[in-house]
C-alpha cells in the first residue's frame, strides 16, 4: 500500500525551500538547521499544550488572530482586502472613516507574524558598519531620547507603541517611563507581558486607545516619539495634533516617518504600483510625501526644528531594505512551515493569506528603496513652542 500523496501546495512549497537550502552558505545551513529543530518543538509543543490546556492560551508560541476570534481571521482579512479595492490593492483604504478599524484588524493579524519573523521593534533601520541589525535596530531607537533630551523622572510618550520592542529600549537607556498607547488590544497584551519578562514594568506602562483622540491630559509629556507609526493616521494633523495638545510647552516630538521621496513621480505606474502595494500590505489609509509630513506637523502648531531622511543620510550604512532581501531564502522556508501548520488546522483559517501578503510587500518595500522612491524613517524633529 502506498503512501498518500502530499498536498501539491506543501510540495511546491518543500521543493523551492530545497532550492534555496542548496545555495546556502554552510552557516546559514546551521542556521536552518536551528530553525527546523525550532519548528519541531513549535509542533510537538503545541500539539501537547493543544491536549492539555483546555481552551487556555498553549504555552509554546504559535501564529494566531490576535484580537480575532479564531473562526474569523479569514472573514477579517477578505474583508480588510476588500477595503483596499476590488483586487486587494489600491490608493489606500477606500473609506477612510474606516482607518481605525482596519489598523486594529491589521495589527490582530499580522502582530504574530511580525514577532516570529523580525522581532518585537516593528520597524526598520540602517544597518550600521561591523553591527548586526539588532544592534543597528537598537541604535536607531537610542538616538530618539537623546534628541528628546529624555531624562530620568520624565514622562515620555510611544505613539503607536506596538509590542514595546523601541519603549524598552528608550526606557532602558533615558531611565525616563515611557508610555506606549496601540489601538490593538492584542498588542497591549504582548507588550504588557515583555515588560514583565524584561523587568522593565518601573519604566513603562500601556494603554490602548485611538492616538487622534489620545486619553491623556493636556500638557502631561515631557515629551514623544513615533517610529513608523503616525503613517496609519486617517490624516497626519489628527494625531500630531493630539500630540502636540499632550505636550508640555517646550518639548520634542521625534517622528520616524513613512514618505514617498523627492524621486516619487505620480505619473510613472511603476512608483504608483510600488506605493498601492505598501499601502495595502502595511494597512496605510494613503501614502504621504515628505513634504506633506513637514506641513502637516506645522499646521498643528509645531516648529520644524530638524528634517533628515535617514534612509539615504549615509553612504557608509548598508541600505534598510537589506534585511528584506537577506531574508527572501527564509521565506520560501516560512512559507513551507506556515502551510503545514495551516494544513494540519493548527493555525486559524486566512493566516497562510496573511503570511502571503506580508511576503508580497516585502518585494514592494525592497523595490521602493531600491528605486529611492519610499522611505520607512524620514525623520522630523518637532517642538512645541515654549509659553511666553
Amino acid at each position: 500500500m502506498s503512501a498518500p500523496a502530499l498536498p501539491e501546495f506543501i510540495v511546491r512549497g518543500l521543493d523551492s525551500a530545497q532550492a534555496c537550502v542548496e545555495k546556502l552558505t554552510p552557516n546559514q545551513k546551521y542556521a536552518l538547521g536551528a530553525v527546523g529543530g525550532l519548528a519541531s518543538v513549535y509542533l510537538a509543543g503545541s500539539l501537547l499544550a493543544r491536549s492539555s490546556s483546555q481552551g487556555r492560551k498553549p504555552a509554546a508560541f504559535e501564529l494566531t488572530g490576535g484580537s480575532i476570534a479564531r473562526e474569523n481571521v479569514a472573514k477579517e482579512f477578505k474583508e480588510y482586502s476588500a477595503s483596499f479595492g476590488e483586487d486587494g490593492t489600491g490608493t489606500g483604504i477606500k473609506d477612510r472613516n474606516k482607518t481605525v478599524h482596519l489598523v486594529d484588524v491589521f495589527y490582530s493579524l499580522v502582530t504574530d507574524i511580525y514577532e516570529w519573523g523580525w522581532g518585537q521593534s516593528f520597524h526598520f533601520s540602517p544597518k550600521l558598519p561591523a553591527k548586526s541589525w539588532k544592534a543597528s535596530e537598537a541604535a536607531h531607537e537610542a538616538r530618539i531620547p537623546a534628541i528628546i533630551g529624555a531624562k530620568p523622572g520624565d514622562k515620555i510618550l510611544d505613539c503607536g507603541c506596538g509590542v514595546g520592542g523601541p519603549m524598552r529600549t528608550i526606557a532602558s537607556v533615558s531611565g525616563a517611563h515611557v508610555v506606549g498607547i496601540t489601538i490593538n488590544d492584542y498588542q497591549v497584551q504582548r507588550a504588557t507581558h515583555h515588560n514583565q519578562k524584561e523587568g522593565m514594568t518601573p519604566l513603562t506602562s500601556v494603554v490602548r486607545g485611538d492616538f487622534t483622540a489620545m486619553p491623556f491630559e493636556t500638557g502631561s509629556f515631557n515629551g514623544a516619539y513615533a517610529i513608523e507609526a503616525t503613517c496609519h493616521a486617517p490624516k497626519l494633523e489628527q494625531v500630531y495634533g493630539e500630540i502636540f495638545r499632550v505636550l508640555k510647552p517646550g518639548s520634542i516630538f521625534v517622528s520616524y516617518e513613512w514618505v514617498s521621496t523627492k524621486l516619487f513621480d505620480p505619473s510613472n505606474p511603476t512608483h504608483v504600483k510600488i506605493m498601492d502595494e505598501i499601502n495595502y500590505g502595511n494597512g496605510l489609509p494613503e501614502m504621504r510625501t515628505w513634504k506633506q509630513a513637514e506641513e502637516a506637523g506645522k499646521s498643528v502648531g509645531f516648529e520644524l526644528l530638524w528634517a533628515q531622511d535617514l534612509a539615504v543620510s549615509s553612504v557608509v550604512n548598508s541600505p534598510w531594505y537589506d534585511r528584506l532581501g537577506n531574508l527572501t531564502w527564509m521565506h520560501h522556508v516560512n512559507h513551507a512551515v506556515v502551510s503545514f501548520f495551516d494544513f494540519l488546522g493548527m493555525t486559524p483559517r486566512g493566516m497562510k493569506d496573511v503570511h502571503n501578503m506580508l511576503v508580497m510587500v516585502a518585494k514592494s518595500l525592497i523595490k521602493g528603496g531600491q528605486s529611492g522612491t519610499f522611505s520607512p524613517m524620514y525623520m522630523l524633529v518637532f517642538r512645541k513652542p515654549a509659553t511666553k
